[in-house]
């Protein structure tokens, strides 16, 4: 019997540039050309000082593990246990955080603070997930 797929993102209006920069094996976000405070979950409208002059801006992919979980049961699809579900913490900003899986790495290796880096996963032609893997140090 085939493997079933990982489930693939909806995009919306809010998170499309997202997933094409994605798709381009890049990761953006937007950021307040006003203040400089990165956004996300993504909006047309920065939360620190309301203005609406919001650019998606690339980001270095460079990180820190925050917390974490191994997940040793199928919950979702396509996911076969263990794996770990992140928070990686982005060095862009304190406290910017994207919930993701991490590749490449025993899953009793990962710890809080790893340095990580972005990768990509390719689920179809037209979609690919921002993941993170260990960073080389």
């Amino acid at each position: 019997m085939a493997e079933p797929a990982k489930p693939v993102p909806f995009p919306d209006i809010e998170t499309a540039p997202f997933w094409a920069a994605a798709r381009d094996h890049k990761l953006a976000l937007p950021q307040c050309q006003e203040c400089g405070f990165i956004v996300f979950p993504p909006k047309s409208r920065c939360p620190r000082c309301l203005s609406t002059n919001v650019a998606w801006t690339d980001m270095s992919g460079r990180g820190t593990v925050y917390t974490f979980s191994i997940m040793h049961d199928t919950f979702m699809r396509g996911y076969d246990p263990p794996y770990v579900v992140a928070e990686v913490e982005l060095e862009e900003q304190p406290g910017l955080r994207l919930t993701s899986n991490i590749l490449e790495c025993a899953v009793g290796d990962v710890h809080i603070g790893m340095p990580v880096e972005v990768t990509f996963e390719d689920r179809t032609e037209d979609v690919s997930l921002p993941q993170f893997r260990p960073r080389p140090t």
